[in-house]
């Protein structure tokens, strides 16, 4: 949409020709007040009809011309404190004015961040505060037209920030482009069609994008799957014309080299194209199985962002790759996997295809002895049937894990619920041929897909598991989230990792 250049300017403003100014007010008793003095200083003239608009119980925003140029407009933004505010609130303004002002000629977005006191009980810092906005200007800039016979050419578009805090808004600007360059190259790969996202390619983009940052990469084609005897995700590939792919992502970080880090392995189910097998798909909404590969795009672009961001921590990617495909060389339903812990697996429904997969990677993942295991996955619709859309589902069976997880979703309105992992809940995916059978019955079904999983997680390793299948997909829960898969994690993983260092 936009070349985006953005900038932190001190209190000294220069409005050059074809600027907009965004203020924001907040609505108290002195609204009013507020809004007159803002007109008085900006030498501004509001109608009596705009005034009572705004003012009104009703009214959000205005935006008011200058015939002095200095800037042009300006929109003010009436900010509500009540029981619906959120961390998101910010972000989400700014994603949804980025478009509707991308038909305009402007040149220059001026974007004056309130003072953090009024809003400290809704943020952790005053940094993520800051960052928030600028989380939400790239958010609202990012559209996937690659395909489109006749691109709009991109505008150039300078966003200047200005806060109380100038220089820990630079350092906040710094941290959020970053992170947002990781966002940005997940939802690129989730939104990509399947057509040209094969195993293969996924892997080779993988590649171009992290190698730059200094990450290491080792892809296994079929003769390293095999050799690794990882049956898993051997027997979901092999219906599809284009083979499976184990991407295996190492960043070590350069900083403290004496002290000994933390490893944190990150595990995503990376199938680019989910026809159900032998135990088809409805053609309705089967689409969206293009971004069954979300976790493993999630996986891509948060190391990626750390590696860039040069954290210190020492990161482990896992990504299983295939298709599944139907074909006379399908897998089927009956079928006995041996999977690379030796474990076997009872096929009951071939379309429970990324726990297969999942299970070589979790074993990969386990044997390089890491800290912290947290895989991600589109795994289930039950989950998104329990949750809806707007939420994860957070697995784990240590408190500790799963509330830190639960407090940075919060925070960063990435947001995750735990469900129960007991024991109860493996006498539904027990098999009598096999060590487990893939799937669980009619009920509880994101939760039997947990506990498949964690037989091949080993024990004594800190484990989370993530069900991203409803919020990974476009949703209508805010702007930036409305038109393409919504890179969701990436934030989420980025200020787990950042904070546990």
């Amino acid at each position: 949409m936009y070349k985006l250049i953005i900038k932190v300017e001190d209190e000294k403003i220069t409005y050059k020709p074809l600027s907009i100014s965004l203020k924001y007010l907040v609505d108290e008793k002195k609204l009013e007040q507020s809004l007159l003095t803002l007109i008085k200083v900006s030498n501004s003239q509001i109608s009596e009809l705009q005034k009572k608009n705004f003012l009104s119980k009703e009214g959000s925003e205005i935006r008011i011309v200058n015939s002095k140029g200095k800037p042009d407009e300006m929109i003010i933004s009436k900010v509500k404190i009540n029981e619906n505010f959120s961390s998101d609130y910010f972000r989400n303004h700014l994603s949804g004015l980025l478009p509707a002002i991308s038909k305009e000629e402007v040149k220059y977005l001026h974007v004056f961040i309130p003072k953090y006191e009024s809003f400290k009980n809704y943020f952790d810092d005053e940094k993520y505060f800051y960052q928030s906005f600028v989380e939400g200007v790239i958010l609202g800039n990012y559209s996937f037209d690659n395909y489109k016979f006749k691109k709009v050419p991109s505008k150039n578009l300078a966003v200047i920030f200005y806060a109380e805090n100038k220089k820990l808004l630079k350092t906040t600007l710094s941290t959020a482009q970053i992170l947002m360059e990781g966002v940005n190259f997940t939802k690129d790969l989730q939104n990509e069609p399947s057509i040209t996202l094969t195993p293969s390619e996924l892997a080779r983009r993988v590649r171009t994008g992290l190698s730059k940052a200094g990450v290491k990469i080792t892809i296994l084609d079929e003769k390293g799957i095999k050799k690794n005897k990882m049956g898993g995700l051997l027997a979901v590939g092999m219906g599809s014309d284009n083979p499976p792919r184990m991407i295996i992502l190492q960043y070590k970080s350069s900083i403290n080299a004496k002290k000994k880090l933390k490893t944190i392995a990150l595990v995503g189910k990376g199938i680019t194209f989910d026809s159900g097998g032998i135990s088809i798909k409805p053609a309705q909404n089967m689409g969206e199985m293009k971004a069954d590969m979300s976790g493993a795009a999630v996986v891509a672009g948060t190391i990626l962002a750390a590696a860039k961001a040069k954290l210190p921590i020492n990161l482990l990617g896992v990504i299983p790759s295939a298709e599944n495909m139907v074909s006379g060389k399908s897998y089927r339903p009956g079928d006995i996997i041996i999977t690379a812990s030796g474990k076997s697996i009872e096929v009951d429904n071939t379309d429970a295809e990324g726990r297969i997969i999942l299970a070589d990677a979790l074993d990969y993942a386990s044997k390089s002895k890491p800290d912290v295991i947290i895989d991600l996955a589109t795994l289930t619709g039950a989950c998104v049937v329990a949750l809806g859309e707007f939420a994860a589902g957070l697995f784990t069976k240590d408190d500790k894990l799963a509330d830190e997880l639960y407090k940075v979703g919060m925070k960063t309105f990435e947001r995750v619920w735990r469900l129960p992992m007991w024991d109860d809940y493996n006498q539904l995916i027990k098999s009598d041929t096999a060590d487990v059978k893939n799937i669980g019955g009619k009920w509880g079904g994101a939760i039997t897909a947990a506990k498949f999983l964690e037989h091949f997680v080993d024990t004594k390793i800190l484990w989370a598991h993530l069900d991203i299948a409803g919020p990974a997909m476009m949703n209508n829960l805010n702007n930036y989230t409305k038109k393409y898969m919504t890179g969701f994690g990436v934030r989420l993983l980025f200020e787990y990792l950042d904070d546990i260092t």
